[in-house]
């Protein structure tokens, strides 16, 4: 009995798991703002602004692997093992894919980000504010169910908004005809940030599930 007890002590708890859920989302803010700072910067700035965007998303990645790690040695969680998994997988898909961003549109020579990719930029910081909001909601998930169900459909709609500007830009892109490189680049760059705003609102979509099963 004893030696069992010693054993739990050891053991992460369960609020442990939202903690790191909310690190992983201030890092998001983190990166949001990082890479909007790249989108502004000077081309003899871009350089050390990428790599603090770099550096940022390597904090993140550490949490999300002690998030994993942490998950494999709790006993008892505060919500299905399967979807804590693939929150801790979310959050971290939207730091990579932001990371991506101004490397993508190096290799294909891009000197300055138009005013669509600022604009999705801009969602994102949006819907990562969201996430630090709703992520310590999740320690009384019944009691915050429906500020949590209100978050989720926000971020939701900011994904929405998202999804209009890329159908706007990919058709202006179109209309202007660049040549083939330029094209590419942009279009690349158009749909790397509104993939970010997906897996916002993937990981949007799964505490609104997480929520509706427990509420």
């Amino acid at each position: 009995m004893l030696l069992l007890r010693a054993i739990r002590s050891m053991m992460p708890k369960e609020e442990r798991i939202i903690e790191q859920f909310v690190e992983q989302a201030r890092h998001i803010v983190t990166a949001s703002e990082a890479l909007e700072a790249v989108m502004v910067a000077e081309p003899d700035e871009r350089g050390e602004r990428t790599a603090a965007l770099k550096r940022i998303e390597k904090d993140a990645d550490r949490v999300a692997k002690e998030a994993g790690r942490g998950l494999h040695r709790t006993f008892i969680t505060p919500f299905d093992r399967s979807e804590i998994q693939a929150l801790i997988n979310a959050l971290d898909d939207c730091i990579d894919l932001m990371d991506e961003v101004p490397r993508h549109a190096a290799l294909y020579g891009i000197d300055s980000f138009d005013t669509p990719m600022r604009r999705m930029a801009g969602i994102i910081r949006r819907q990562a504010a969201l996430l630090t909001e709703v992520m310590p909601l999740l320690t009384s998930i019944t009691a915050n169910a429906d500020r949590i169900l209100q978050i989720c459909s926000q971020i939701s709609d900011l994904e929405d908004e998202a999804d209009e500007i890329l159908r706007d830009s990919l058709k202006a892109l179109i209309a202007e005809r660049p040549e083939m490189i330029t094209f590419l680049g942009r279009r690349e760059v158009y749909e790397l940030l509104e993939a970010v705003t997906d897996r916002c609102d993937d990981v949007g979509d799964l505490i609104e599930g997480i929520t509706l099963d427990q509420a």
